[in-house]
């Protein structure tokens, strides 16, 4: 749990930046040429290199060099990570609202019974 918790934290703080969140929107679409991709923000390529290689570090993008083209592909896998999460989040949430609302319920039918 711990590795998981790590590699997840990762990858939101991957996550955080604009910039991160604008190349792997992007990257859905399919692979693209690290150049052809920065000119797509508003930096220098230096600058957008740094985002590149956070993305990279935490397993959400991966670059393959062919020659004189380092092009990104979207790592899909990676983001199941984040979808688990959410989804046990989600589970979590909707049994404490389920759990409330059978309170609420329990509680309006002893109102009644005794009013009755």
């Amino acid at each position: 749990m711990a590795q998981y918790s790590a590699e997840l934290d990762g990858v939101f703080v991957a996550l955080t930046d604009p910039t991160r969140r604008g190349v792997i929107r992007r990257l859905g679409r399919g692979p693209v040429s690290v150049g052809d991709l920065a000119r797509e923000f508003p930096m220098t390529l230096p600058s957008f290199m740094k985002h590149v290689r956070t993305l990279e570090a935490n397993g959400l993008i991966r670059t393959v060099k062919l020659g004189r083209v380092r092009t990104c592909v979207l790592n899909r896998e990676r983001l199941v990570l984040v979808d688990d999460w959410l989804a046990e989040q989600r589970r979590i949430w909707e049994e404490r609202t389920d759990r409330l609302e059978r309170l609420v319920t329990d509680l309006k039918e002893n109102i009644n019974e005794s009013r009755s």
